[in-house]
């Protein structure tokens, strides 16, 4: 996959790319795809778990606003973050949520968006579950997606594919190479 400066270099809400561009992607690409099989108007809950580093900081990092403003159609690039705050509080206090800004369905914060702080999916630590539910309970459509980093998503499909994510260097190992390229430090440790 090629890679431009304008790929790296995002325009976003939030302290960290992984922890609300991502989120509000995938939200976003959830309720897309839903209206793309024909099933948004058979919605009646949408239910999102965040794992990992997204539920032990979800709430810190914005990454739960990130989630309601994706499922009503936002984009990170897109969004009028003036009318962030009053979206927000829209969803929490009326306990709805307009997917797409086409279907309203009910929406319970504390009981559709889960925070798992303790657990984490397999793939990498950003992971995110989404499961739409039908008026009888029965779900249609659940998917999962991560947060790779620097905004960018992916799901089961990509995986499959053979995505691998970027290969991460613990913050030492980083901080020591840039002292080491600037000289500040010895080779040697």
């Amino acid at each position: 996959m090629a890679i431009s400066v304008f790929d790296l270099f995002k325009i976003g809400i939030g302290p960290s790319s992984s922890h609300t561009v991502g989120p509000m992607r995938a939200a976003h690409q959830f309720v897309s795809r839903l209206a793309k099989d024909g099933l948004l108007n058979t919605v009646s809950r949408i239910r999102s778990e965040m794992y990992g580093s997204l539920g032990a900081t979800g709430k810190g990092h914005g990454s739960d606003g990130a989630v309601l403003l994706g499922l009503i159609g936002e984009l990170p690039d897109k969004v009028d973050t003036d009318t962030v705050p009053q979206k927000l509080t829209d969803i929490r206090n009326g306990k709805r949520i307009k997917v797409l800004g086409q279907h309203d369905i009910a929406f319970d914060e504390n009981n559709d968006l889960i925070l798992l702080k303790r657990k984490s999916l397999p793939y990498h630590p950003n992971g995110m579950i989404f499961k739409a539910y039908d008026s009888a309970g029965n779900i249609l459509s659940m998917r999962t997606y991560y947060s790779v980093g620097g905004g960018f998503v992916v799901d089961e499909a990509a995986i499959a594919a053979g995505f691998t994510p970027p290969r991460r260097y613990p913050a030492d190992t980083s901080v020591q190479q840039c002292r080491r390229i600037a000289g500040a430090v010895p080779t040697t440790r």
